[in-house]
């Protein structure tokens, strides 16, 4: 059984790392390509709102995965 606070800080350190945790390895690669295009879009200021989300949701999606 994983542990839902590993879980939440692995998606605190690397968006994507919780999920992989987890076993969703299609969501962890998702998330993390995603926050890697934000990345890149921050030049553009578009970027940082949509990491954030990205982060935050990745650390919550992981957190409720591991419980189950």
């Amino acid at each position: 059984m994983a542990s839902p606070i590993l879980a939440l800080i692995l998606s605190f350190l690397i968006p994507g790392l919780g999920q992989f945790y987890t076993g969703q390895f299609l969501k962890a690669i998702g998330l993390f390509v995603l926050a890697v295009i934000s990345t890149l879009l921050m030049a553009l200021l578009i970027g940082i709102p949509l990491y954030l989300v990205i982060w935050i949701y990745g650390m919550y999606d992981a957190y409720h995965a591991a419980k189950l």
